[in-house]
């Protein structure tokens, strides 16, 4: 049999085309990644918003019980464990925040609480430190901000 001196060309990718292929799909992750930055910091403070507005849900089920809002010392873990010296007949309501502890923020910080508070002086602040996660700044995340 004759063998012919020109050799079939195989089918395949040369590393060239490998290259671009990578270059042109990191080029879209990155794209990606910085699109995803902004919605996942607006869907986290809102998250956080959401969560501030259950705890005042749970708050004024707290008032309606004992008469009165927990103080600062209490703070949130009134909700889950009944303060002391409660009316016996009280406690079967507890808890009134159904978990098994307060729930953080979306940042994995305890949420603040004070009572009287400083912006609400006849009740309660409950807020977040935001997503800088520095309390006392303009992306602090409270039951007084309106945004």
């Amino acid at each position: 049999m004759k063998r012919s001196s020109t050799r079939r060309r195989r089918g395949g990718f040369t590393l060239i085309e490998v290259l671009l292929v990578l270059v042109i799909l990191v080029v879209l992750g990155a794209l990606a990644a910085t699109a995803y930055g902004p919605i996942q910091r607006r869907a986290n403070i809102n998250a956080a918003k959401s969560q501030i507005g259950l705890f005042k849900t749970t708050l004024g089920t707290y008032q309606l019980l004992v008469s009165n809002y927990p103080g600062s010392q209490e703070g949130l873990e009134a909700l889950i464990n009944p303060p002391a010296g409660i009316a016996a007949d009280l406690v079967n309501d507890w808890p009134i925040l159904d978990a098994d502890r307060v729930p953080l923020d979306p940042w994995d910080n305890a949420y603040g609480y004070q009572s009287p508070g400083t912006h609400n002086t006849s009740s309660y602040d409950i807020w977040s430190a935001g997503p800088d996660m520095v309390e006392g700044n303009a992306d602090d995340i409270g039951n007084w901000t309106t945004e």
